[in-house]
């Protein structure tokens, strides 16, 4: 190997190690933060790095911009009004989201983001921005309706339902979850993740992810078929499925 060869590959893989240490350092803090304001459990936080990371190396930092946004809305949504769904049954755990929780929101995102870092498909870049999108729009949605509202309706049927029932939708969590996918997806469109045009297809693909997650949850469920992890699963892997079609 000639010198300045042997020179590039050494300065390549020193650039790549401040790279790999340098994402480490934001997982880790991201994480951290995340566990001291309460967001995340210990093992949601464990999770939570593990979701960091992937999104961070795969998608860029934009994606762990697009995943702080994220954070920020569904924290700020499961405080509002938290006494109030402490009388309901309904308030989030102190302690934060688990592990589980976190994976079951997350988890699509990440897999979208690594698998357009192996094939290079710029789809796969909405369809992270979608899961990304749909995991904040149904918290909000869900821990909006909470906070504003006593009742909903379900929405298989319409008929009106105590405030946090499963698969009960509001005026006011809907507008909130709508308001929440279309600022996540901004975000993705303001640091590069896709162009502009690509916005719509994000953002409904969200939304419908958000509309199944309430059907699944006044079906399934409600007949303990599913648990609510399955159901939020379930919500972000559709809204992925229809940011490929559409975009």
């Amino acid at each position: 190997m000639s010198d300045w060869r042997h020179k590039a590959l050494i300065l390549g893989n020193i650039h790549s190690l401040h790279t790999l240490g340098a994402g480490l350092l934001v997982t880790v803090s991201f994480a951290g933060l995340a566990r001291l304001v309460r967001g995340v459990s210990f093992s949601g936080a464990v999770a939570g790095a593990v979701i960091c990371f992937v999104l961070l190396a795969s998608a860029g930092p934009g994606a762990f911009v697009a995943l702080v946004s994220v954070f920020i809305l569904t924290w700020i949504g499961t405080r509002l009004g938290y006494g109030r769904k402490q009388k309901l049954g309904t308030a989030q755990n102190r302690e934060g989201r688990s592990a589980s929780q976190v994976l079951a929101n997350l988890s699509i995102s990440a897999a979208c983001a690594a698998v357009f870092a192996i094939t290079g498909n710029a789809a796969f870049l909405v369809a992270t921005a979608a899961a990304l999108s749909e995991a904040a729009a149904d918290t909000v949605s869900s821990e909006l309706g909470q906070a504003g509202s006593t009742k909903a309706r379900l929405i298989t049927s319409w008929k009106v339902v105590p405030a946090g029932t499963n698969g009960g939708i509001s005026v006011a969590g809907t507008l909130g979850g709508v308001a929440a996918a279309a600022l996540v997806t901004l975000v993705c469109v303001g640091v590069g993740m896709f162009p502009l045009k690509q916005t719509a297809a994000s953002v409904m693909a969200a939304l419908f992810g958000m509309i199944a997650d309430s059907y699944l949850g006044a079906t399934l469920e409600r007949r303990k078929l599913l648990n609510n992890n399955g159901v939020n699963f379930l919500g972000t892997l559709i809204a992925a499925g229809g940011a490929l079609l559409l975009a």
